[in-house]
This record gives structure tokens, sequence and C-alpha cells, in this order.
């Protein structure tokens, strides 16, 4: 349904949820207007906002659609080969910081090979034909080493950081162990050139048995990275197994313990691990136990949601809601459960240049929506 309004009382349930150092009560009810830009979205996995209205949309099948300020859709030509398999498919996309001179998209994706299947950024020109765009000139610029066979753990996300460099998630394919394998990528951050080069002065360039692409290590399955605007740092979410799920703010060769330290246990009951702490591996600023399984966050800066203002939106999938954590500085005080009562899987959040918080829910009737407040 296009264009389609409907008010939902967002309820916040009252639990207790803790990070790691405190524990603390979710906080009280909030109540929002959504609008359904368009439905219908196979699977949608990111959204881009162009700066000339509408909004580029991945499924995870492979499509990339332009939808309308009026949420009709159309296919973009252009995009990559894919591995469509479990959680692999076409993933995110964002645009070049210069997007306005030079037309330039990123995307992530699973891309196939005899080898397995790994995590890919693809470059193209986005150039508009006949009423709709195509991608033009694109090219695969990177090819991460997380070859694997099975469709789990891809990741990913992408971040330009304000020095105009790009910050790429990775999972680890389903084998935690390669996440502690400097020489792998898998189950890391890294940290590229636009050209899909290793920055010159990433934390282990040089260094043998290291890839110089790594900014850090230790990580599950981040499906989630955006720069905070307030100092310009990375931060990034990430699935846990059984509990778990992290918030974390990579910093430049730190390890951040998956599997050796973990807050969730095994689907199986056991203990991951060595426990949940370790020296020389860091403790995530939050995590959520149960699982909530993230994936999509925005910083709210836009003055239409005054009582947001500083917060952080994170999605949720098994969760179905859209977690907003209130910060004091890098810390977590409280959270609120938001959209509980769509029933979704919420994918992606971003904030667009229009100031408005948009959501994308998981399915194969998939919705692109836009949170309006009261």
């Amino acid at each position: 349904m296009i264009g389609s309004k409907n008010f939902l009382s967002l309820l916040t349930a009252t639990f207790l949820t803790s990070t790691a150092w405190t524990v603390f009560p979710a906080s009280a009810q909030s109540s929002i207007e959504i609008e359904t830009v368009t439905d219908g979205l196979s699977y949608p996995w990111s959204v881009a906002f162009l700066p000339k209205g509408g909004y580029l949309v991945t499924e995870r099948d492979g499509l990339l659609k332009f939808v309308s300020d009026e949420g009709t859709q159309s296919v973009v030509p252009g995009t990559p080969e894919v591995f469509a398999q479990g959680q692999g498919g076409l993933l995110d996309i964002v645009l070049s910081p210069e997007f306005g001179t030079d037309n330039t998209v990123f995307m992530t994706f699973s891309q196939g090979s005899p080898e397995g299947a790994g995590t890919s950024v693809y470059r193209a020109k986005l150039t508009a034909v006949d009423g709709g765009y195509e991608l033009a000139n694109g090219e695969t610029i990177f090819a991460a080493n997380n070859r694997s066979y099975g469709g789990r753990h891809f990741g990913s996300r992408l971040a330009f950081a304000p020095d105009g460099n790009l910050f790429m998630t990775l999972g680890d394919r389903g084998d935690g162990p390669r996440a502690q394998d400097t020489a792998d990528h898998t189950g890391s951050v890294l940290r590229l050139t636009r050209d899909g080069e290793a920055v010159s002065d990433n934390p282990f360039a040089g260094q043998a048995g290291y890839k110089p692409e790594i900014w850090s290590i230790g990580h599950r399955n981040p499906q989630s990275a955006t720069i905070n605007p307030a100092n310009g740092e990375l931060w990034t979410v990430e699935h846990g197994a059984q509990g778990g799920d992290e918030v974390n703010i990579p910093e430049a060769g730190k390890n951040y313990g998956w599997p050796v330290i973990s807050y969730g246990r095994h689907y199986s009951g056991g203990k991951i691990g060595e426990g949940t702490s370790k020296p020389g591996m860091e403790q995530p600023i939050h995590y959520w136990d149960p699982s909530i399984a993230p994936s999509g966050m925005a910083f709210v800066t836009s003055g239409t949601y005054p009582d947001w203002q500083g917060d952080l939106l994170v999605g949720a999938l098994r969760g179905q809601h859209l977690s907003k954590l209130v910060l004091d500085g890098d810390r977590v005080v409280s959270e609120d459960q938001l959209l509980t009562n769509l029933g979704e899987r919420i994918r992606d959040v971003r904030q667009a240049p229009d100031g408005y918080v948009y959501v994308l829910t998981d399915s194969d009737d998939g919705q692109l929506i836009r949170l309006l407040p009261q």
C-alpha cells in the first residue's frame, strides 16, 4: 500500500536490560505515526536517499530498486551477480560523500567463487535513464578472503569516515575462531580507500601475518555500522549467538573478543569461550540478553524528533522492534522498544537528509516506512 498512514501507540515493555557496566529498566512509552512509502519489496536490506528525491533500496536476491517519492518502484540495472543464499545476497548501499558531483554508489554483496562465497564491495555510477536509473562502469573494488561454503554471517555494512575512507564490517561466516585470525578478513572491521585498497595508516599495515585492510578483529556478525556525528567515531552493532548482541565502538588495532569472550551462549545452551572478559580484549558498551538480532542503526540528530536527539536507533529482527538507546556520551543509560505493534522484523534504519527516520521491514512483502512524530 503506497503512501498509507497508520497510528500506532508504541508501548515500551518493562523489563531489565543490561550493559557491560550497568543494569537498568527500559524507559517510558512513546507514540509516533508511521507512513508506508512503499511495500511489496522482497527482503529489502538497505536504503539510501537521493539528493534529488527518491530512494535506492537493495533487495537480498540481488535487485536494486529505485523508489520514487510517490512510492513507485523500478529496477536499477547493473548490479553485480550475487550469491543469494541464506543471509547472503545484495546487502548494504551508501552514496559517495561527493555524490552530487561524482554520482557514485558503493554496495556490499556476497560473491560466489569456487572456494565458496565471501563479502565484496561494488562501486558504480548511478545514471538517469528513461525516467529511472541504471548503474554504469560497475566494478568489484574489493573482495574479502572470508570465503566459505554456506550462507551464514557475511555482515555487512559500510560507513564513510570523516576523512573520506570507508569502513566495512564482515561476519565470521559461521566459523568463530577465524575472527581471531589476523590473516583472515573474517569477523573483522576493515578500513578501505574508495578504490578498495588498504588505508596506508591502518593499524596492521606492513606487519607480517596481518591483512593490511583490518581495523579491528573479534567480531561475530556486525550488521550495523554508522558514524557518531558528535565525534566522528565508528559505532557497530553485531549479532551474538543465544544472547550477547553487542554495541561496540571499534578502535584501531583492538580485539573485541569473539569467540573467546561473549555475553551469550551457544544455541545448545553451552558456554562460549572463556567467559565474559579477558585481558587484551575489549568490552562492549552495551549488550542484549536475550538476543534481539540487531540490523541497521542510526544516530538521531534531527530536530524533527526533539525528544530523541542524540539517541541511537537499532533495528531488531528477532525482536521485531526498533530499539531506541538513550546515551550519555558512550554509555547507554536507558532503552525504549518502539514499533512493537508493527510485528515486523526491522532490517535497516536511517535518518534521511529531510530529517525523518526511515525503516525497512524484512519480509517478502517488505516496506519502506517513514516515522512521523505526533
